[in-house]
């Protein structure tokens, strides 16, 4: 799917003074969004108004008719744009026209949102289906790394499976967790025997990492994780050395270690893991892998899953648990003797 170039500061300086006016009033007061979700608002609607100015005779938001908004819609798919790319456009073009609607009511009172249910919404593209990693693949890519001596991908992926956190969540790890001291508590457990049994538990805690949700801070949580994880992560920092960077999982360019961005996460999981396993990899898969083996392979509360991965209901967390369904789906072919 094709993507559009991003708006250069000399076609901005062309757009329409209101609507450069507005868009930077709209940016400034929705604290509610997230600062992922204001950037990209922000070059979603840029890309909007530099089209209106090509295409429309640079009018204003406030002129826009319905017709003309499909026309853009319509563009965009021509272009070959990826229906989830359109959607996102038109969701920051629509949260603008609510924002005039509600804080502009008094100026502009005839002002109505253009993008309505008569605008359909262009359809679904192929979706890959959704195949978790399984202990065995996960195991095999980590024995294959650990051979490569491949220590920060090894880190990695022990921590974010571990956790089951997002791509976002685990770029913001500091190198200082590896002195972290260890949780110790004690658990009743079942043995192999059946009985019951009390033993010791140790975890490790991360600092504070800012999570998905809405506003500047969003949610706020500490991830839990276990000994195998810490020395992962020790074992890559041994190999690292010394540096200025806070942050564990870095990248070095022109000679200077930086905090790796989340694309670089994209890129080890297509280059890498997806040839160790032999099939399509990528970060978030790690965090559905970890709700299913936890939920289908190791039969673990689908409300401790939840708890896990801070999902504010267990409806989500069902999302993310693959099961394998064809034992049931085999019982409504069974022949009667």
């Amino acid at each position: 799917m094709k993507k559009l170039e991003q708006i250069t500061p000399e076609q901005w300086d062309n757009v329409h003074e209101f609507n450069r006016t507005i868009l930077e009033d709209f940016l400034t007061n929705s604290t509610e969004l997230s600062p992922r979700t204001r950037k990209a608002y922000e070059s979603n609607l840029k890309i909007w108004f530099v089209w209106v100015k090509d295409n429309l005779g640079n009018k204003t938001q406030l002129e826009i008719k319905p017709l003309e908004y499909k026309k853009f819609q319509n563009w965009m798919v021509n272009r070959g744009c990826s229906s989830a790319d359109v959607n996102n456009k038109r969701a920051a073009i629509s949260s603008l026209n609510g924002y005039i609607e509600i804080y502009y009511h008094d100026e502009y009172p005839m002002f109505r949102n253009f993008i309505n249910k008569s605008i359909k919404r262009p359809p679904k593209a192929f979706v890959n289906p959704k195949e978790p990693l399984t202990k065995e693949e996960f195991n095999h890519l980590i024995e294959v790394l650990t051979e490569r001596e491949e220590w920060q991908k090894v880190a990695y992926l022990m921590f974010t499976l571990d956790t089951g956190c997002r791509r976002a969540e685990s770029r913001q790890l500091l190198k200082s967790v590896v002195d972290a001291r260890p949780i110790k508590k004690m658990r009743k457990v079942t043995d192999e025997d059946g009985n019951e049994i009390e033993k010791e538990v140790l975890y490790y805690q991360t600092h504070s990492i800012r999570c998905k949700g809405a506003g500047s801070v969003g949610k706020v949580r500490k991830f839990i994780f276990g000994e195998d994880t810490m020395k992962a992560l020790k074992k890559w920092m041994e190999h690292r050395g010394e540096d200025e960077c806070e942050y564990m999982f870095v990248t070095r360019y022109g000679g200077e270690v930086r905090q790796v961005s989340e694309t670089l996460f994209n890129t080890w999981a297509t280059s890498t893991f997806s040839k160790i396993i032999g099939r399509r990899a990528y970060p978030h898969q790690l965090r559905s892998s970890r709700a299913s083996q936890l939920a289908v392979e190791d039969g673990v509360d689908i409300k401790v899953v939840q708890k896990l991965l801070g999902h504010e209901s267990v409806t989500t967390t069902e999302i993310y648990v693959v099961r394998d369904d064809s034992d049931e789906l085999d019982e409504l072919y069974v022949e009667d003797d």
